[in-house]
């Protein structure tokens, strides 16, 4: 339930100017207002289950975006029944859309979106209902560029070199052609953001997820609850650290907390979860986690 100092779920990555929304629960807007986020920016929302806490907050950003000028579309990616969901709130309260939206249902796991030098896919939970879990995901970045080898192989400074740092084969000074290979280092990874909630715990989430960057997870009871957990089909903060140790993932952030924590005793689940997983951190309202590359 939403509590004064706490909206419902919802998570917003941005990468490179373009929005993504994971779950959409009531108070999406307040938050998004208050961090001067631009929503005709949201390029895909991403839908884990038609549960009323991550859904909620949907309709009034479609009815607020046809006040803003939106040109492209708005893809909206869920389980079965979020096509319902949608039309029906469309039609219940008629609303003024003056932009494409286009919906996708999924059943299984797979890819889902993707965009320019990166993708999104999903993987089934187990939930009370149809649930999924979301990975985002950028292609490998060329390697390093080596000037010096460049130069050896008599490409010249300029515009060539650009163009081998972008992966294009160009032609040296004696007209040998040159491969990107020969003057870039090994690839680089890109970055990877995990988005699990409303799940019990099991095996085949750490595989998922594994090398994330920042993995979202719900740490909704203490240990102590694990078998309540287990019977609402939830998981504790401490069995979402042993997923995020198994993964090996750089950072793990909690969210989706039982109302019957506050904001003091909330500091309970973070200590489970510190001890099996330090790199652990409680998500709230608003908080920023930048997520860089690496460049190891």
């Amino acid at each position: 339930m939403p509590l004064p100092n706490r909206h419902l779920t919802s998570v917003l990555l941005r990468r490179e100017g373009e929005l993504f929304l994971f779950d959409g629960g009531e108070g999406t807007q307040v938050s998004l207002r208050r961090l001067n986020l631009r929503w005709k920016k949201i390029s895909a929302i991403f839908v884990s289950h038609t549960h009323a806490d991550h859904v909620t907050g949907i309709p009034g950003l479609l009815m607020l975006s046809s006040q803003v000028d939106r040109n492209d579309p708005l893809y909206i990616i869920g389980p079965p029944r979020i096509a319902e969901y949608i039309e029906m709130n469309r039609r219940v309260l008629d609303m003024y859309i003056n932009y494409e939206i286009i919906v996708k249902e999924i059943t299984g796991e797979g890819i889902v979106y993707e965009g320019e030098g990166f993708h999104v896919r999903c993987f089934p939970l187990r939930h009370t209902k149809p649930c999924f879990g979301y990975v985002f995901e950028e292609d490998a970045r060329p390697g390093e560029f080596h000037p010096e080898r460049a130069e050896a192989l008599g490409v010249p400074r300029g515009p060539l070199w650009s163009r081998l740092q972008s992966g294009q084969t160009v032609a040296a000074s004696g007209g040998r052609e040159v491969l990107p290979s020969e003057v870039l280092g090994a690839p680089r990874p890109g970055r990877k953001f995990s988005f699990v909630t409303d799940t019990m715990a099991f095996p085949g989430i750490s595989g998922e997820v594994a090398g994330s960057d920042l993995f979202v997870c719900e740490g909704m009871f203490e240990k102590e609850l694990e078998e309540s957990a287990r019977e609402k089909k939830h998981m504790t903060a401490e069995q979402a650290a042993r997923i995020a140790l198994e993964a090996r993932v750089k950072k793990l952030a909690l969210i989706h907390y039982s109302p019957r924590y506050t904001e003091f005793n909330l500091k309970r689940l973070a200590r489970e979860a510190e001890a099996v997983f330090p790199e652990t951190v409680l998500s709230r309202d608003r908080t920023v986690f930048p997520i860089e590359y690496d460049e190891s």
